[in-house]
């Protein structure tokens, strides 16, 4: 019996190691989505963070940079609260696992 749970032990260990390994290599993939026909454009990692906006300029005025500058505060602020918010809720459900 204290082999099996050994042995479940290491598997354990190395699915971790495996999940850590993936969550950074996912950190470093990079996607754009598009809307509008391509008109704007956002890039994002794989770990939810927005890395840039892009907005065509006949969409918006003079003040274009400022507004994707913006536009990408505002969307890393709420991906920040989502898992804040997750974390919170998750928190009790996964705080006797150890």
């Amino acid at each position: 019996m204290k082999a099996d749970i050994g042995s479940l032990m290491k598997q354990a260990q190395k699915m971790q190691a495996e999940m850590q390994k993936a969550q950074e290599q996912l950190a470093a993939i990079e996607v754009t989505g598009e809307a509008g026909g391509g008109l704007v454009k956002l890039t994002m990692t794989c770990k939810h963070e927005v890395r840039g906006v892009r907005i065509d300029p006949s969409l918006v005025g003079d003040d274009r940079e400022m507004l994707e500058d913006v536009l990408v505060a505002a969307f890393n602020d709420a991906l920040r609260k989502v898992e804040r918010t997750v974390q919170d809720r998750l928190g009790g459900v996964t705080a006797g696992l150890g």
